[in-house]
Parts: C-alpha cells; structure tokens; sequence
C-alpha cells in the first residue's frame, strides 16, 4: 500500500459509580426509561450540579494506571451544542485543564514494543440515549431515555501513534484490561460502558505530514472497530487515488455491510464554544490525594504477569490465560496459596474451572467451586485419595451440588485402591485374558503397556492407583 495510516482514539469509559457524577440519581443499568433522573441530570433551570467525589478520585487512578501526570488543578467546562438527548443544551466536560496529562501504554503487536502516547484524561458527563421503536398509538418513533445523562465517563484520548489496525486493537485492548483491573469500569462493550471513537486519516508512505481525518463514532466492539478502520482505510485509499480529497466528517459504521457512512460534518474545538462552567469550582488535587490513591491501586496486568512468569515459573500461555482478567488472577492465587503447586493449580483453572463455567456461560465470580474447595480436592489426589481422573468426575459433581470433595468421595465410594494384592490380582486377570498381547509386548512392541494400563484401570473402575499399576504390571511383564 503506497499510503501509511495514522490512527488516535477517543475512548470514553464509563465509571461504576453507584450514583451519576453531578447528582445522586442511580447509574444502575437496564431500568425502566426516565425513571433514573432528577432536575439536575433533566438540565431544569436553577438546578446546581454537586461533584461526585469518586470519580475524581477513579480519574486519578485511571491517571496514574496509564502513567499520567496529575494535575493539580483542573477546571470543568460547558461543551455547547444541541441534540435531543442533551437536556442542557450543552454537555459538561474538561477543556483547557484536564485532570490527568501527558501518559502512555506500551503494546506489542507481532513481537514488536510499541509506546501510544496519551494527550490527556478528563471527567465528563454522558448525554442521553434515543431510542428507535414502534411506540403504541403513535407509530415509529425516536423516544429520549435520559437515565444515562449525567453518568460519569472518563474520556482517554490518545495520541495519533497507531499505524496499523492491530495497533489501535493491542492499545484498546490493554486500556480495557487496565480499567477492568482497576475496578472503575465494568468494560462491558455491548451495554456501551467502554465505547470508541477512532479518527482515521491517511498520508503518503514517508511521509510526516498527516492528511485529513474521518471521525469514526461510537464503536462498542473490538472486531467492529478493527472492520471500521479498514473499511474507511480503503474509502479514503480510493479517494486519494482517483485525485480527489478526503473530508474532515464524522462517519458511522453498519456493522451489517461492515461500511462506514456520513453523519455530519466534524467540529473544531471552536464550534462547541467551550467555557468554564460557572456552577462548578475548580478541582484541586493535591499530592497527598494522590499519593492515597497510588497506595490504593492494585495489581496492574503487565506486572502480575511479569511477576507469575518469574516468580512461579508458569508458561507464557498460563500467564496470558490466567491474567486476562483481574478476578480469574485473583482465583488462581487464593487456590495457590491454599495449594502451593503453580502449574497443577494452573492446568485446574485453565481447564476444569474454566471448561464448566465457558459451558455455562459464567464469569469466575459466580463459581460454585471455591478457591478453598477446589484446593481440598487437589489435596485429595496428592495424597493418593483419589486418582487424577476421578477427581475430574468429583469436580463435576462439586459444581453440580457445591457439596465438599470429600463428602462426595465418601458417598459415592470413589478412594482409590492402593492395596498391591488387590491391584496385583486385577493385573493377573487382564494378563490371562491377553496372552496374545503379552506375547507381543515380551518380543518387542513396548507401546503396549499403555493399552495394559487402560485394561487394569477399567477394571478397577478407575479407582486402581496409577502408580501402583504400573509399578506392577512391569515387573509382571518382564517377568
């Protein structure tokens, strides 16, 4: 391709705070319409809009998470502009001062570290929500559903450093897994907590110069965006190519025909006529605020993961597996300080654990299997109780009923049989009824031993100890 693309996003993410950002009107999502609003949030005059201390204090986490500096002031101000689901007539947000400055994520994309500059973080309120439905006695219509206006967002805005769209999916997706851990977002795309906006321009391979940009709005799916900007990458493509110049708009994508089409014309900063919002003080953050909450901030993902590899010497694949969340990490370290084997407690979360909740559908919090339950179990199999394969069938059972691991042993007989007399005469029996396969094994086809084991540990109901039984059946086979 003989043009290079250059790619900054806007990501708005919204804040799970239990009430909205000016008011006390609940965030709760899924309620029925306008039943969450107040004359605050409804922009009914007189109304004064109070900051939502926490969502100063998840700015400032978000800030230093993405290696920001913090401002020690910032100032709120009024984003004029006029659509029905803005009650106000104008949209509270930051302009000239900011809370959070100046930061980065690094990314890798096929091997290669890359630093994406950030331009700024600043609190924001959301607008409202149209709603396109056949309304009773009316027809089709479009209904205004003010329950999100006045919810907080943080809006991460990015600096134009991406040049392909695997780069601008690595950076959203590591500034997903940061909020997530963080615990300020729920990153739930579909419902529109974590949303983008991706503004897309080509210039000439070599060039420095960038050309004009599409603003491509309101995105809520790592594959769409990924369809969008490769779609409008070819649009413009094909504009330049034919002499002709790309117009600075904002577009929308269809995700049924995986095109992007015209909204209207993209603003300057100058046609929203920013102001400071004279019902609202400046915000004053001073380094103890700060430091408290750097005190506060868990974990994040690339040194939990850093410190699982060196640390617990786990895999590259366990690493990724186990880190994608902050909730599946927290499960696989309360089981391993109960259970202090790594990759046996590893190769459990990654397998049975994750296998029964993917099949129900289920997020590691809603686990019926404990840390605590599942550790008594792999206790059991340490301890020779029971077999690695029965203890498969007991998982199941424990994430069918949440009955112990052990009352499930006990009731449905299931301890494995280490008795070398009683393993010894199942040995003898399958050996007699094999002597073909013996005779074969005793000139040479040593891959038959598995096939001997399989035939004592089906006999024995797969409660026979596997060491034993092979301890066994090769002294017998040799001998």
């Amino acid at each position: 391709m003989k043009y290079q693309v250059v790619i900054g996003l806007e990501v708005h993410t919204q804040l799970t705070t239990n009430t909205k950002i000016f008011c006390g009107c609940s965030t709760r999502f899924g309620s029925s319409p306008n039943s969450q609003t107040c004359p605050v949030c409804l922009g009914f005059p007189g109304a004064l809009p109070v900051l939502n201390q926490k969502v100063v204090d998840y700015a400032i986490r978000a800030g230093l998470a993405t290696n920001c500096s913090i401002a020690p002031r910032s100032i709120f101000a009024r984003k004029n502009y006029f659509y029905p689901d803005l009650p106000k007539g104008y949209q509270i947000s930051q302009f000239d001062l900011p809370i959070c400055l100046n930061g980065h994520l690094d990314i890798e994309v096929d091997g290669v570290t890359k630093r994406i500059g950030i331009t700024r973080i600043h609190m924001e309120e959301d607008a409202g929500k149209l709603v396109h439905a056949d309304v009773p006695g009316i027809g089709d219509d479009s209904c205004v559903d003010l329950n999100r206006a006045c919810t907080p967002l943080l809006e991460v805005v990015s600096e134009p450093d991406m040049r392909s769209p695997d780069e601008a999916i690595a950076y959203l997706k590591k500034l997903h897994e940061i909020v997530r851990y963080l615990g300020i977002c729920d990153g739930n795309l579909e419902e529109g907590s974590f949303r983008c906006d991706a503004n897309v321009s080509l210039m000439p391979v070599g060039s420095t110069v960038f050309g004009t940009r599409a603003e491509l709005k309101n995105i809520n799916s790592f594959r769409f965006i990924k369809q969008a900007i490769e779609y409008e990458m070819e649009r413009q493509a094909e504009i330049l190519d034919e002499g002709g110049k790309v117009v600075q708009e904002t577009r929308l994508f269809d995700p049924n025909t995986g095109t992007t089409r015209s909204m209207r014309g993209k603003e300057e900063a100058h046609d929203y006529r920013y102001f400071p919002d004279p019902d609202l003080v400046p915000v004053i953050v001073d380094q103890a605020w700060i430091d408290q909450v750097r005190e506060s901030l868990p974990e994040l993902p690339d040194a939990k993961r850093a410190r699982f590899s060196a640390d617990l010497g786990l895999p590259e694949y366990d690493v990724e597996v186990l880190t994608a969340s902050r909730e599946l990490a927290e499960y696989f370290e309360e089981t391993l300080s109960l259970f202090p084997q790594a990759k046996v407690v590893s190769n459990w979360v990654m397998g049975e654990v994750t296998r029964a909740l993917n099949d129900d559908g289920k997020e590691i919090t809603e686990s019926p299997v404990s840390p605590a339950q599942l550790a008594e179990l792999l206790k059991l199999v340490e301890k020779g109780t029971i077999s690695g394969k029965i203890a498969k069938t007991v998982f199941d059972e424990m994430y069918k009923t949440g009955k112990k691991p052990e009352e499930i042993v006990a009731e449905k007989g299931l301890v494995q049989v280490s008795d070398t007399g009683a393993i010894e005469a199942i040995i003898d029996e399958v050996l007699a009824r094999e002597p073909g396969q013996v005779a074969e094994y005793r000139s040479g086809k040593d891959k038959l031993f598995g096939f001997f084991v399989g035939q004592v540990m089906k006999a024995s109901k797969g409660k026979a100890n596997p060491g034993v039984v092979n301890d066994l059946l090769l002294k017998k086979l040799q001998g």
